[in-house]
């Protein structure tokens, strides 16, 4: 991986970690991710532009694709701002950026595609399950299932659900665009056009789901009048992260390696909850954190 490919992903986690340490902060809602999101896709919109003439060659079914996955993303964000709103981030960061690994993987093994499971990959998904298990935990001495029966490790689960809606969904679809005849996308342009358009179905979504609740309503009012600052940061945060990983894969060899280093994000946005915003640094969390790293970089080498 060169030099440039480092310092892109290095950048790239700091800002994921930071977006979701501002939007922690806000006290975020549905109605903030709404307004976030919104402004990130703005910001990205010209790419549309940029690729319009291609953007005919589109399939149905890709288009299916984009409207289900944006309904996955918009639930993300909701559960997102319900377990930051509920707990620390640094459990529930840890938990909804490791746990879809072990989800895609059971997806995969139910799929029938089994053949392509290494045994890194494997190895990888115990750490990332030991890790899961004594993240929330206050000492090893003292285990209580009480620990995981709170809102936020809930939440967490259902924001990791939607994590792996949205990228298996994802994949099919970008596998679609890449096969189409003619190849009028490129890699990354065919990459760029579908984020756009997943970022604006997700708006959609959003904008029905704060629609359909009157407290949501109220909270879009509030985001306006004082989260508009965070709002903007959050989604510039959000598509620049996605910017940078997708800058990197131009200098790799072997894409894996993003996939690996990007989980450099997990201890940066848990060292940031606990030193920032004073959250408990109990030893299992501790090593619940370093077990999800380490095990997140095994499965994205294997």
């Amino acid at each position: 991986m060169t030099v440039t490919a480092t310092i892109l992903l290095i950048v790239s986690a700091f800002t994921h970690a930071g977006w979701n340490l501002i939007s922690k902060k806000e006290y975020p809602t549905q109605a903030f991710y709404l307004l976030a999101n919104t402004i990130g896709v703005l910001c990205i919109l010209p790419f549309l532009f940029f690729y319009r003439e291609v953007i005919e060659f589109i399939p149905s079914s890709v288009w299916i694709f984009i409207a289900i996955s944006g309904f996955f993303l918009a639930a993300y964000l909701a559960t997102l701002a319900g377990a930051y709103r509920a707990g620390d981030i640094s459990i529930a960061y840890p938990l909804i950026r490791s746990l879809p690994v072990i989800f895609v993987f059971i997806t995969t093994l139910i799929l029938g595609k089994g053949h392509q499971v290494s045994w890194l990959l494997i190895l990888g998904i115990i750490l990332i399950a030991a890790g899961c298990m004594v993240l929330p935990m206050k000492s090893f001495g003292d285990f209580k299932l009480t620990d995981y029966q709170n809102l936020c490790c809930f939440l967490a689960v259902l924001s990791a659900l939607g994590v792996t809606g949205y990228t298996i969904v994802d994949d099919e679809a970008l596998r679609q665009l890449r096969k189409l005849a003619g190849m009028p996308f490129s890699p990354i342009g065919g990459t760029l056009v579908y984020m756009v358009l997943e970022g604006i179905s997700c708006s959609i979504w959003q904008g029905v789901f704060v629609l359909c609740n009157s407290r949501e309503k109220n909270n879009m009012r509030a985001v306006f009048k004082t989260g508009k600052r965070a709002a903007v940061i959050t989604g510039i945060g959000i598509y620049l992260t996605w910017g940078l990983v997708l800058a990197s894969m131009n200098y790799v060899a072997n894409v894996s390696y993003v996939a690996a280093f990007r989980q450099l994000s997990i201890p940066v946005g848990a060292f940031l909850g606990m030193t920032l915003l004073k959250e408990p640094r109990y030893l299992p969390k501790k090593i619940g954190i370093a077990a999800i790293f380490i095990g997140l970089v095994l499965a994205g080498i294997g």
